[in-house]
């Protein structure tokens, strides 16, 4: 009698090619792909990634990228039950999709109100946490994730008749993808520690507000200030010349333009934008690619 194999144990033997986000993502670079394509080098050593979010940049490169024995990419964020929610997809996809189709036919307004309640630092299975991360995503106000001072999630529950909570192909294939990931919590400043010439460094930060309430700096308790901005500037200047192909996204603004007016190109794009609090907001807006 042939022995049973578990879900966590099937491996397909490459790369899962229509690999995408798993969640929604503020900013969120699938509508940039194409722009940011031509940057990134025919060969490489290394991806990384300190600001993952969604990961769609990191996810379009896994569907041509070669099965490897090593881990290829490093992903990082300074969300820790973001990056709990990564390593649970990566780690026990099967596990977390009977627990989201658990949440799916369960949902209703209390119930959303009575999970978004919850501490999720407080769990110690990141399979939890990622059940928690996945399900407020897909329900909550336009797939928002934003918190108080506190740390408390604290976006309403959004108007969806069917809301996707449990994407069964999205987390199959994102879990097949980051087989070849690292995946940390820690913030930007650590690539410094182990990115070599020849890597490849995408950043994607918190945007600098185009207007005076156009904020996602809530992203994190303690927010992303300016003097953040600058010390990621200085830092992506320092993999620069170490040779190191560094890429970088923000918003189109004077503060931007002039943080990067020395030693950096810029390129002038526009991009669609989803998720706002206001639908007259969700229009184009203008980026800028950095490199």
């Amino acid at each position: 009698m042939s022995p049973q194999i578990s879900p966590q144990q099937v491996r397909l033997p490459c790369v899962a090619p229509e690999s995408r986000p798993f969640v929604k993502w503020a900013g969120g670079k699938r509508r940039l792909l194409k722009k940011l394509d031509p940057y990134i080098p025919e060969r490489f050593g290394r991806y990384h990634e300190p600001f993952v979010g969604g990961g769609a940049l990191f996810f379009h490169l896994a569907s041509r990228r070669p099965p490897s024995d090593t881990p290829w990419a490093v992903l990082s964020d300074a969300n820790r039950r973001l990056v709990r929610t990564y390593r649970a997809v990566r780690d026990e996809p099967e596990r977390l999709i009977q627990l989201l189709d658990e949440r799916a036919h369960e949902h209703s307004k209390e119930r959303f109100y009575a999970i978004r309640a919850l501490d999720p630092d407080s769990f110690v299975d990141d399979v939890e946490v990622a059940a928690w991360f996945i399900y407020l995503n897909k329900t909550a106000f336009n797939g928002l994730y934003r918190v108080n001072r506190k740390g408390r999630f604290n976006v309403p529950i959004g108007r969806y008749e069917r809301p996707n909570i449990c994407d069964t192909t999205a987390i199959r294939q994102a879990s097949i993808a980051l087989q070849g990931a690292e995946i940390h919590h820690e913030g930007f400043e650590s690539v410094l520690e182990r990115a070599e010439p020849g890597d490849v460094v995408y950043f994607d930060p918190p945007y600098v507000p185009a207007s005076k309430t156009a904020s996602f700096t809530t992203y994190t308790r303690d927010g992303f200030t300016l003097e953040d901005q600058t010390r990621l500037r200085d830092i992506a200047g320092e993999l620069k010349m170490r040779g190191l192909r560094v890429i970088l996204s923000n918003s189109d603004t004077p503060i931007v333009r002039d943080l990067y007016r020395s030693g950096f190109d810029l390129e002038v794009t526009r991009c669609g934008r989803s998720i706002n609090s206001k639908a007259s907001r969700r229009g184009s807006v203008g980026e800028l690619i950095v490199t």
